[in-house]
């Protein structure tokens, strides 16, 4: 039952991550979304920011596939550290969840922060797992 759960939250987590991919995409494609993201101090992002959420779309991309390998949704990249690089994304949503209570920009501490606990729970919940 526990192992259910775990591979329910891993393709959970990635949903989550695949869906924050693609509003990062419609950012550095100009959409105006800016309010909800890197502190909301833009409606459109300018130029370099965009830039930035084309890295973030693939670095939440990639973390979802490290999890879904960790917990063996997925087969076949062996070779990576899915102990090391779990603890690593957990701690790292961890602080994104802090950083989105602390924004200064009402719509980003509204969405992102539940999405970030979430996502930050979940992911705690498959390392310590």
């Amino acid at each position: 039952m526990e192992m259910e759960f775990i591979y329910i939250s891993s393709i959970g987590v990635s949903i989550m991550f695949v869906s924050i991919s693609v509003f990062q995409v419609l950012l550095s494609l100009g959409y105006p979304l800016g309010e909800y993201a890197m502190g909301g101090y833009y409606k459109v992002l300018p130029k370099k920011l965009r830039i930035l959420s084309v890295i973030n779309a693939v670095i939440l991309l990639s973390m979802g596939f490290v999890f879904l390998q960790h917990t063996d949704v997925l087969n076949g990249f062996n070779f990576l550290p899915t102990n090391i690089l779990v603890w690593v994304i957990t701690v790292f949503l961890g602080l994104n969840t802090i950083a989105n209570l602390l924004s200064q920009s009402k719509k980003e501490r509204f969405i992102m922060t539940p999405l970030s606990s979430i996502a930050f729970a979940l992911c705690l919940f498959i390392t310590l797992s």
